[in-house]
């Protein structure tokens, strides 16, 4: 397990707060993900673009693994949307952008805080 799929099962995924969760390169490669989610390659390099323009998530919205959320929040460093009760929540740092996905059974305030969290340490570290 590389170190960033650690961060995706423990530091995300682990908390209870997220379902599932991804951590792309600002290159948009995959760094990790959960078992059984799969971005699509083109979601990442998209999603690396929307944080060069973070406004224009409100007219375009998020899609992440096939899904287009609504796009609820959107700076140079966290993007949400939603679709129904589900939704996710996005934060970039130095050198990823990490990904976190709650269901109807999640609180989104807490799944934001989780990926948010994470990516100031990472930040704070170097990361």
């Amino acid at each position: 397990m590389s170190g960033w799929q650690s961060y995706v099962d423990e530091q995300l995924v682990g908390t209870g707060q997220l379902r599932q969760a991804a951590i792309i390169g600002l290159d948009g490669l995959i760094r990790a993900q959960s078992p059984g989610w799969q971005l699509r390659a083109s979601e990442g390099a998209n999603i690396v673009a929307l944080f060069n323009t973070p406004d224009q998530v409100f007219d375009m919205g998020i899609v992440v693994n096939g899904v287009k959320y609504k796009g609820t929040k959107g700076d140079d460093h966290s993007i949400h949307g939603t679709k129904g009760t589900t939704g996710v929540a996005l934060a970039k740092t130095k050198q990823t952008i990490l990904i976190g996905y709650y269901d109807a059974h999640q609180a989104p305030d807490s799944a934001a805080n989780v990926v948010q969290k994470l990516a100031d340490y990472l930040t704070e570290n170097g990361y």
